[in-house]
């Protein structure tokens, strides 16, 4: 008897809130964000809106309403300060010309003084040129007022400080180190949505049996497991995925024995604190 093996060609698409890869038979929104589109499964469509994500063909909607009341409302300031300027040009008096005196083309045969006999006014002098400024003087530099000097870089041979933290020796100690590393980046958001449909993960964090300063964390469901990694010397790159999965098989037995629980918000503590 010959076995067929039935291989099916499903795109692999996850959703760009929670991280987490679809699983068959779940449907995805397109979300509209920063000018590019996202894929919001749904369960995080909620989170999508009130993070200020816009549903794909909605909007066009929103847009073209938002340009017509832009429109009217200019439109009417526009009405609104024409008429303000025809009101204003109709109640404005046009002023007179001011007569200018001509020393030049002076009568005295003809001339009527505006101040009274005997009175003329006197031509009004171009004002003087405003004096140049003088030169400021500088004092010179001495030795109280120099600047000082640069401050001189540590020999090599100094000790420095490098930013690197100091790695627990205990086991017990790495794993709670690794799970509050685990708990400040933003993969809680993916145990945390995948919980709300598979419900409350495995999890089973031990250190590396070659690797001092790294802690291997194992977040499985009954269809879909995580592995991450966190590095205790740099703790500043936070977790990151190492593997994934669909079957419980797939985990050697180690990584199947739980010592750590998940709460509703999909963060990591060791069992000891929630038992």
């Amino acid at each position: 008897m010959t076995r067929k093996t039935i291989v099916t060609n499903m795109a692999v698409i996850g959703c760009d809130v929670c991280g987490r890869t679809l699983l068959r038979g779940e449907n995805a929104d397109v979300f509209l964000h920063g000018g590019s589109r996202r894929t919001v499964c749904e369960l995080c469509t909620t989170r999508a809106m009130h993070e200020g994500w816009i549903r794909e063909g909605v909007d066009d909607a929103l847009s073209g309403r938002r340009s017509g009341e832009r429109t009217s409302a200019r439109s009417l300031l526009g009405r609104l300060r024409s008429r303000a300027r025809a009101d204003r040009a109709g109640d404005d008096p046009v002023p007179e010309a001011t007569p200018v005196y001509d020393p030049a083309s002076y009568d005295p045969d003809h001339y009527t003084p505006a101040h009274g006999a005997g009175e003329m006014p006197a031509p009004v002098a171009a004002p003087a040129p405003a004096p140049a400024p003088a030169p400021v003087a500088h004092a010179p530099i001495t030795a109280s007022h120099a600047p000082a000097a640069p401050a001189q870089w540590p020999a090599d041979d100094a000790p420095r400080d490098r930013g690197i933290s100091a790695v627990p020796t205990n086991a017990e100690r790495k794993v709670a180190r690794a799970l509050e590393v685990f708990n400040l980046g933003p993969h809680t958001r993916t145990v945390s949505g995948v919980s709300r449909s598979l419900g409350a993960p495995m999890v089973a964090s031990r250190p590396s049996a070659t690797e001092g300063s790294v802690v291997t964390i194992v977040v499985a469901w009954e269809l879909s497991w995580y592995r991450y990694e966190v590095d205790l010397g740099d703790e500043a790159s936070g977790a990151r995925v190492t593997g994934q999965g669909t079957e419980l098989a797939e985990l050697p037995a180690e990584d199947r024995v739980a010592n750590v629980r998940a709460d509703e918000g999909g963060f990591l503590h060791p069992a000891a604190e929630l038992a």
